[in-house]
Parts: structure tokens; C-alpha cells; sequence
């Protein structure tokens, strides 16, 4: 495999069963991902994904598969409680350490003041991500994110048609958190490499939708941390054809703009962090269907 596709894809996808469209039981999430931890592809995983009201019944199916040796990593997703939600978070990091750590919490806010009420009360411990709507303005709210040392949270897809934002939308996003050197996350919607019409869910009649690609948005931050402005990001983010993408073992070129594997390293590991989704067997196989597997 070329060093560039390895390092824009390692640890890149959170595993996020539990929610829709696959929406599993608990104890066949857990299982799953214990199953990919021991696959070959297990460098492209990252995080275990729950709500924190899930979390007494995550640790009681966990509990038999994992050890110290090899601890598993959890982000929570907050309720609407979030002091009780650290409290849990807490308890449950003091019973499980070493074998399994909760080290990140993603809360929603629509508005910078939400933000600036959260931080305080987060223990240094646990990394933020504030998932935060694709207003027309987003400067206040990745400002205050910024200056909280915190990070962004974006959804990119539903299993509705009009849950998915538009490529200009989402590479406001994108030059936002790069003006500010926000890192951020993308959640929901991000089964496929490229830009491609799909089926919202396995279930007929859910209808089909254009959907963003998770190369598209990988490559787009790395090309925004390079100073791509919006607009241009916008038509990266619409892309849907591999041949515009040359992969070369040091670099990524599209349409003559080049990004070398130092700074897609740099991109992933400060800046463009993951994607949660509700599958990781998917997007394999669409990348293998492609050849970049």
C-alpha cells in the first residue's frame, strides 16, 4: 500500500454501531469491534462510540473482552446532564482503568455560549469535541472552541436526505477550523470513499442520497491546512471521480494541487482526527472496490 493512502486512513474511523442506520444491540457492537481490534485492518480503527447513558451496560458486555495489555479507547457522547455525565464518566474510568479508558467527550452546542459554560467543568482528562451546527457565521463558534483549547465536531450525513450538508457548508467548516487550527471530527454519513449517489439505509424505500466521501473530506482538510480557499475546498468536496486523485507514495495530487505525506501525517494526527461510523467493514470494501486497499 502507498505511505500516503496508509497515513490518511490509519485510526481514521470511530466505531459507532450502536447507532443508525445499523443501530445494533450492544453486545453484537462489542463484539464487532473486539473482532476488528484482531483483523488485519485493525490500524484503521479508532475509537469505541456511546452515549454516557450506555455505559452500564457497554462495561457489563465488555467485560470479558479485554485485558491491560491491550486497553480499549471510548468516546461518549454526552446527554443533557453534562455534570452528572462526568460524574459517570468518572466512576466508570476509576472501575475499568487500565483495560478500558474514556478519554473523549463529544457534547453538542449550538451556540458559543454553551461552549464557554462547558469547558470549565472538564477534567483535563478527557479530550472535548463540540459538535456544532453549519451556520452561515461560524467564526463565534469555533473562536470560543479555539480559545477553550477544545475541538469541532461536524456531521456529515443522516439517515435522511436533508441531513446531509451542502459541499459549500461543509467547506466553510473545514477553512473555519483551519483559519482557528480547531482539529476536528465528522460523524454520520461517511460510509464511502468518494462523493457517490447510495441508499440512506439497508431498509427499502429509505430512498438514496448524494453523500460526501471520507477521502473527499480528509483530503479537503489537508488541503485547507495548505491555505485552499473555501470555494476551491467546496469543489474537492464534490469530486466524485478517482481518476481527479493521483496517489503517489509521498504525495496526493488533485487537479495539479499536491499535498506530500509530511503533511497529510501532520493533518491526521492535529488536525482532521477521525470520522464516527456505524460501520467499518463498509468503507473497506468500497476501498478495495476502488484498489486503494
Amino acid at each position: 500500500m502507498l505511505q500516503s493512502i496508509r497515513i490518511l486512513l490509519t485510526g481514521l474511523i470511530d466505531y459507532a454501531g450502536l447507532f443508525p442506520p445499523a443501530a445494533l444491540e450492544m453486545a453484537m457492537a462489542v463484539d464487532n469491534y473486539a473482532t476488528y481490534r484482531e483483523g488485519a485492518n485493525s490500524w484503521m480503527l479508532g475509537r469505541f462510540v456511546l452515549p454516557v447513558a450506555r455505559l452500564a451496560e457497554f462495561e457489563a458486555a465488555a467485560s470479558g473482552r479485554v485485558d491491560a495489555t491491550r486497553p480499549w479507547q471510548v468516546s461518549v457522547i454526552a446527554g443533557p446532564d453534562l455534570p452528572q455525565d462526568l460524574d459517570t464518566i468518572a466512576q466508570f474510568n476509576a472501575r475499568n482503568d487500565p483495560r478500558i479508558l474514556i478519554d473523549t467527550i463529544e457534547i453538542k452546542a449550538s451556540a458559543p455560549e454553551a461552549i464557554a459554560a462547558a469547558l470549565p467543568r472538564l477534567p483535563s482528562e478527557l479530550t472535548p469535541y463540540f459538535e456544532i451546527p453549519l451556520e452561515d457565521d461560524l467564526a463565534p463558534l469555533v473562536q470560543t472552541i479555539a480559545d477553550g483549547s477544545a475541538r469541532a465536531k461536524v456531521r456529515t450525513g443522516s439517515t435522511v436526505a436533508e441531513g446531509f450538508p451542502s459541499a459549500a457548508a461543509l467547506a466553510r467548516f473545514i477553512r473555519a477550523c483551519a483559519d482557528e487550527d480547531v482539529p476536528f471530527k465528522a460523524t454520520a454519513g461517511l460510509h464511502h470513499p468518494l462523493r457517490s449517489v447510495h441508499d440512506l439505509t439497508a431498509q427499502p424505500g429509505s430512498g438514496r442520497a448524494l453523500m460526501h466521501g471520507f477521502l473527499n473530506v480528509f483530503l479537503a482538510a489537508a488541503f485547507a491546512q495548505a491555505g485552499m480557499p473555501a470555494d476551491r475546498l467546496a469543489e474537492l468536496l464534490e469530486e466524485s471521480d478517482l481518476a481527479a486523485f493521483h496517489f503517489e507514495d509521498d504525495a496526493v495530487i488533485w487537479w495539479g494541487e499536491m499535498v506530500v505525506k509530511g503533511h497529510l501525517r501532520n493533518t491526521r494526527n492535529l488536525f482532521a482526527i477521525s470520522f464516527g461510523s456505524c460501520s467499518f467493514e463498509e468503507p473497506l470494501e468500497d476501498l478495495e472496490k476502488l484498489g486503494l486497499m
